[in-house]
């Protein structure tokens, strides 16, 4: 079924089923016609307005995972404006269980009402039930650490850790569904990139003549490294031009880019993973990268729901906002 609408009762059902096939839409623009490019956008996005893309795809088969093991609190680690947090918040109190998050940034919690006024994403995981752990930059480093995981059992007693971003090998079975038996077509696969769970899936389930191209968020190289434990093709490679200096990086070029091609397009790309891979896409498209007559299926993640943050900071600066 294609599922594009925003049904919270069939969310909880289908965290535990294959039934979400999303659907390719078209992308009719000037500078791919000239070059006999085919491009689609599997519009994952649409899932949820905030269990959305990639994050729906990790989070499905760890919570079916918790469920199994009789859990009823997830604990999750991210970023002060984490799309992860905020879904695993949502997604946990759509399926009954409890949720922490440990939040890098201990500054955050010397005053909860200051900071939950000024950041939407801590907002809204507050509001749909999260409990937070604010640590320090140099705490949240140990975030993998046996000794400090078992500090936060103490603390807080038994839970389900999902690690930061989602990855693991359950994120990984649940990014092998994102392709479907209608996605043969395609020649290419493009997805960004973060912790690499979202690719690796891909890879996985892409098909012996299809590429999968990964345009990473974040700078340098050791993300390699991170997907290969976790990968049994070869068929993959990353593109790391387009970062924009790295994660949550960007240029005025990348917010002009976002807003025309939504003006263009009518689809919302966000600026940290969307927009960095599309500009790429169309880029790399000019440049001759792909052959002529190619058929691109662009991954569109989701992550959309952090624009009204990014944007406060655009106007702070002066910065003409994303258009929303």
């Amino acid at each position: 079924m294609y599922f594009c609408a925003y049904n919270y009762n069939l969310i909880i059902d289908n965290f535990f089923s294959k039934s979400i096939i999303s659907e390719n839409q078209a992308v009719k623009l000037s500078a791919l016609d000239k070059h006999s490019i085919s491009l689609f956008i599997k519009r994952e996005d649409k899932i949820h307005p905030f269990v959305s893309g990639n994050k729906f795809r990790k989070l499905k088969y760890n919570i079916f995972e918790a469920k199994t093991q009789h859990k009823n609190t997830l604990l999750t680690f991210g970023g002060a404006f984490s799309n992860h947090i905020l879904a695993t918040a949502v997604a946990g109190n759509l399926t009954g269980f409890k949720t922490i998050g440990v939040v890098r940034g201990e500054e955050l919690g010397v005053d909860l009402p200051t900071t939950l006024s000024k950041n939407s994403t801590i907002k809204k995981a507050a509001e749909h039930g999260m409990e937070f752990y604010f640590v320090s930059r140099e705490s949240y480093r140990q975030k993998s650490n046996a000794n400090f995981i078992e500090k936060l059992r103490v603390k807080f007693g038994d839970f389900f850790l999902i690690p930061e971003g989602g990855t693991n090998a359950l994120a990984v079975k649940g990014c092998e569904e994102i392709l479907t038996k209608e996605d043969l077509e395609f020649n290419y696969i493009c997805s960004a990139v973060g912790t690499g769970g979202t690719i690796s899936g891909l890879i996985n389930a892409a098909q012996p003549h299809q590429e999968v191209l990964g345009f990473p968020a974040l700078k340098g190289s050791f993300l390699r490294e991170e997907i290969q434990p976790f990968v049994k093709n070869n068929n993959w490679s990353l593109i790391e031009d387009y970062h924009f200096g790295g994660y949550a990086k960007y240029t005025d070029e990348l917010i002009r880019f976002i807003n025309n091609f939504k003006s263009k397009t009518s689809i919302q790309l966000d600026p940290i993973y969307t927009a960095k891979m599309l500009f790429g896409i169309l880029d790399l498209a000019v440049k001759g990268y792909f052959k002529k007559g190619s058929k691109v299926l662009a991954i569109h993640t989701g992550g959309i729901q952090g624009i009204e943050g990014f944007n406060k900071n655009l106007i702070k600066k002066n910065k003409t906002p994303i258009k929303i």
